[in-house]
């Protein structure tokens, strides 16, 4: 998943999702126009739950933080070589808040058969700031963003939880232009799932990513075997207090300076709170 900054816009159905704006608890047992299906998330949930709680064991720190009803844009790290963090922090929502979560993501899975498919149904939305501004501004809903992009899962193990630039601060003119909170949150564990031990240039054509990731997980695992099984690193997620950033909503441009400046405090937050996480834990696997 990554920054605001791609241009597919919505799917369209003939079943619109009965989710609506600001909703306290997920209805929708239909496919809405962005092709989220609240039965294929149901679904997922229910696969991924033993993961999420046996594997990964997954802690939450301020998920109260994360509001039951109204539009708010949610920001945090991104790492793994498949990350787990997006479907982390989707299932701990989803379960424990009962909101549905958009999750903003490259293109690349619009271009994998099949997954493109999955990805869609599963509340993936292209990153795109029109597509972020209906969710917020004209649905009230729930959207992850990651602005370190595929840069996050890309970086090798020797360089983890050291984040990637913000992007060009996209998802805080977004926010701006929406009106809406930005939440931080920080994430520790995903780094240790899935880590990059070595990276093959790749021409950037053919599947949209300048490298193809070689991790532990394949030397130990196989190719295949290494692709889709995580460590069993703890997972931590620490939701931050949300951020509301000073700008009179529906502007056609804001400040640069002032857009560049939030997103750095963002970034600043997100990294200290991964800082103090890390000297607090213990062990990668018991956390």
């Amino acid at each position: 998943m990554a920054t605001v900054e791609s241009s597919e816009g919505p799917t369209s159905t003939a079943n619109p999702s009965k989710v609506t704006a600001g909703n306290e608890s997920i209805d929708s047992t239909s496919i809405d126009h962005w092709g989220r299906s609240e039965d294929f998330r149901k679904a997922l949930r229910s696969a991924f739950d033993p993961i999420y709680r046996y594997w990964f064991r997954v802690e939450w720190e301020g998920l109260d933080k994360i509001p039951k009803q109204g539009p708010a844009l949610l920001v945090a790290n991104h790492s793994g070589a498949l990350p787990p963090d997006a479907l982390s922090i989707m299932q701990g929502i989803e379960q424990g808040i009962g909101r549905p979560v958009y999750g903003l993501a490259d293109n690349l899975f619009r271009t994998i058969p099949a997954l493109n498919i999955a990805w869609s149904r599963g509340g993936g939305v292209s990153a795109n700031p029109d597509n972020a501004y209906r969710l917020l501004a004209d649905e009230g809903q729930l959207v992850l963003a990651f602005p370190e992009g595929i840069r996050g899962p890309l970086k090798p193990f020797s360089e983890r939880y050291t984040l990637r630039r913000f992007g060009r601060g996209g998802f805080v003119e977004t926010a701006m232009r929406a009106g809406v909170p930005i939440i931080p949150i920080a994430v520790v564990g995903a780094e240790e799932s899935m880590p990059v031990i070595a990276r093959v240039p790749i021409p950037k054509s053919q599947i949209g990513i300048p490298y193809l990731p070689i991790t532990l997980n394949h030397v130990l695992f196989g190719p295949v075997l290494g692709s889709v099984l995580w460590f069993p690193a703890k997972i931590r997620i620490r939701v931050l207090e949300p951020v509301v950033i000073d700008a009179e909503p529906g502007e056609a441009r804001y400040s640069r300076s002032k857009v560049l400046e939030e997103s750095t405090k963002i970034e600043e937050l997100i990294k200290r709170a991964i800082t103090d996480m890390l000297r607090r834990r213990k062990n990668v696997i018991l956390g």
